[in-house]
């Protein structure tokens, strides 16, 4: 017996995106559609292929669910309707929030919120993979003046159910080492370029200053990538792939997370299942993920940071900490986790059972 079918609407493919695709081909058979909208140029391209692409897979599916809100979940939203299809969107951050003084969220373009809006507010569920998206205020920038943030602050208007399901992380992936051997007083970051001040790559750069004796790493960004001066004991590794990124993980002592928003923080996750104490910032679900396994700098600051990192060198209890961190990510962030809630949610949102 053949499994049902479901379109996957999604603008990327990242790991948690291929892990939830992996996931769901348990249970379905997946059609997976993906344009390149990152490229904007090709945007009526992608909107039209989407337009068509859709229309031919449609038939014989059970339901669509989109991965992010934006542009792509419109035809996703119109074809549902006509064809009956219950239509899923899960949120991850961006298009949940509008911060112009960051120049960060898809709702700070006028045209996009509108399409957001209209999708959101058609859609059978909502599937947030934080609390912090649904409703939340940001105190850790001080230039972030648009504090207020998530779904119900952008759309007082929602009426669809709206049900938190966290990310999940492979605990098989991301492991502790088979012999330790950390860098000692070793930070590590990951970023892309684009993302160096929204993940608190400036702040970073300060506190390297001020702690020279230490090792400040950066994954994902090279050297000629930043415009600002660059301290002796600041690293930029490049990018790393998955294999190698765990090598990483597994040989700094401390992994930064330092976002002025973070719609989730899957690196965050991943860094410490393979053991690295975190240090986060206070914004969206990163003090939640972090809690007692680690430390938080409340303020963008580095008048906040010296007290905070003063305490994360002076721990006594570093390999407490750090299989802490692993069983934190284990009991609460699971792809197993993920998968047992959002199976059960789509089972009861459509009235049937895919389990059996």
């Amino acid at each position: 017996m053949s499994s049902p079918k479901i379109l996957y609407i999604t603008p990327s493919l990242q790991s948690f995106v291929k892990s939830d695709i992996r996931m769901l081909s348990k249970y379905f058979t997946v059609r997976v559609i993906n344009q390149p909208w990152g490229d904007k140029r090709l945007a009526p391209f992608n909107f039209l292929t989407q337009f068509f692409d859709m229309l031919f897979s449609i038939f014989g599916t059970k339901f669509i669910l989109v991965n992010f809100g934006g542009y792509w979940a419109f035809w996703a939203t119109i074809l549902g309707k006509a064809f009956g299809k219950k239509v899923f969107i899960v949120t991850h951050g961006t298009d949940c929030a509008a911060i112009p003084e960051i120049n960060y969220g898809s709702l700070r373009i006028p045209l996009l919120k509108r399409i957001c809006r209209f999708s959101y507010t058609r859609a059978e569920a909502i599937f947030p993979v934080s609390e912090s998206l649904i409703e939340t205020e940001l105190l850790f920038d001080p230039v972030i003046t648009s504090r207020k943030q998530g779904l119900l602050f952008h759309f007082p208007e929602l009426k669809v159910p709206i049900e938190t399901i966290y990310n999940g992380l492979d605990e098989s992936q991301w492991t502790l080492p088979e012999k330790p051997d950390r860098i000692i007083n070793s930070f590590l970051a990951v970023m892309s370029p684009s993302q160096f001040e929204l993940k608190g790559g400036d702040l970073i750069l300060e506190i390297a200053r001020e702690y020279p004796n230490c090792s400040f790493y950066f994954a994902g960004i090279q050297a000629a990538d930043i415009k600002l001066e660059t301290p002796t004991n600041v690293h930029f590794l490049g990018f790393l792939s998955p294999e190698d990124l765990l090598a990483w993980y597994q040989k700094t002592e401390f992994y930064f997370q330092l976002s002025s928003f973070e719609g989730f923080g899957c690196a965050l996750c991943e860094a410490m299942l393979c053991g690295a104490i975190p240090i986060g910032s206070s914004s969206n679900h990163i003090p939640q993920i972090v809690v007692k396994s680690g430390f938080i700098i409340p303020h963008k600051s580095l008048e906040s940071a010296v007290p905070v990192m003063d305490k994360v060198l002076n721990s006594v209890n570093k390999d407490l900490l750090s299989i802490n961190s692993r069983l934190q990510i284990q009991a609460n962030y699971s792809i197993a986790l993920r998968e047992q809630k959002l199976i059960a949610a789509l089972e009861r949102f459509t009235g049937k059972s895919y389990t059996n």
